[in-house]
């Protein structure tokens, strides 16, 4: 059977009205204690009407693992409320919306951060400078935050989780060989790089159950020799397969390398090599930006979710153009942010 944007999209106890999805953006508008804004409300509002989910920008489970210092945490109850208001402005479009949770590791900002940490102490570049290596103590501590991050995701409305392990944040750090270098249980071999995650998916599911959805997002290539492909990636993910709704495919941002040419869809190819292996969706992102093209991906079953983000930044109608058949121009391509 073959989909299109327009067609329904289950994901764990969740249906999706269509399969377009925005994905995460920053908006570089919290306080500088993290907290949501009146932008945020609006914002997100604007853009909710037509899209199947929203997924909020990258939220901060703890004070030290932000990765700006002016984006949005939930690491204390107080952050509940003005999150609240985000989540009731997209219902309001009977829209679901996701949270994504994530700490920067070694990628933290150093503007508001204390105590700068990753697996291994390997600095990112000169900027953030040369992490302490996460004690079993430290890590168990980051454990906590998640699943308390989780709890206040609940009260404050989400629909579901997304756990942000791309970009070179902490997650993706643990599982990648060129940023961990333990010889303990969370180092070496695959398995043990996945464990971190696989322990943080786990806190997350003792708050909320298996029946609420909760999702990641993985960079399925470090674009540098000796890192992570599709390949082992998958390898990683399958045992997690059961406990996980859906797999959101970015690329990079491990090291400070960009991709050689980032063309329209250029990230396809590595979520299509992940469908091969998994059951759940595989939401697809990176310039695709027309409803022929993601239309085309859906027929063909690269991916099962098309998820946008900076043409939306540019114009929140967007949504409505591709689900209504309205062909655009080439939009999007102003410098933004992804989660």
């Amino acid at each position: 059977m073959t989909w299109t944007l327009n067609d329904p999209l289950a994901m764990g106890g969740l249906t999706l009205k269509n399969r377009l999805i925005m994905a995460p953006m920053q908006q570089y508008k919290g306080t500088s204690e993290a907290f949501a804004t009146d932008h945020h409300i609006k914002h997100y509002g604007r853009r909710a009407k037509h899209v199947g989910l929203v997924i909020l920008e990258s939220t901060a489970i703890s004070s030290n693992g932000r990765l700006w210092a002016n984006d949005i945490g939930i690491f204390t109850d107080r952050h509940v409320e003005p999150l609240k208001k985000i989540t009731d402005a997209i219902h309001a479009h009977e829209t679901p919306v996701f949270i994504q949770l994530s700490h920067g590791g070694r990628k933290s900002s150093p503007e508001v951060t204390n105590r700068l940490v990753a697996p291994s102490a390997i600095a990112f570049d000169d900027h953030y400078g040369t992490p302490e290596s996460l004690s079993i103590a430290g890590i168990e501590g980051i454990m906590k935050e998640y699943r308390l991050a989780a709890k206040r995701s609940i009260a404050a409305g989400f629909d579901g989780i997304e756990i942000h392990a791309a970009h070179g944040f902490l997650i993706h750090q643990f599982l990648s060989p060129l940023s961990n270098r333990r010889s303990d249980a969370y180092g070496g071999a695959s398995d043990n790089r996945a464990r971190f995650l696989k322990e943080v998916l786990l806190a997350i599911r003792a708050e909320v159950g298996r029946n609420y959805p909760v999702i990641v997002r993985v960079s399925a290539t470090d674009y540098s020799d000796g890192g992570l492909t599709p390949e082992e990636l998958a390898r990683m993910l399958l045992p997690l397969e059961s406990e996980l709704d859906a797999i959101h495919v970015s690329t990079g941002g491990n090291l400070p390398v960009q991709p050689s040419d980032a063309y329209t869809a250029y990230q396809l190819p590595h979520a299509a090599a992940l469908k091969q292996h998994f059951s759940i969706p595989i939401i697809a992102v990176g310039k695709i930006y027309t409803r022929n093209l993601a239309n085309r991906i859906l027929e063909d079953q690269l991916a099962d979710g098309i998820a946008i983000g900076r043409p939306l930044l540019e114009d929140p109608d967007y949504a409505e153009q591709l689900l209504t058949n309205q062909e655009q121009s080439s939009k999007g391509e102003r410098k933004a942010v992804s989660n």
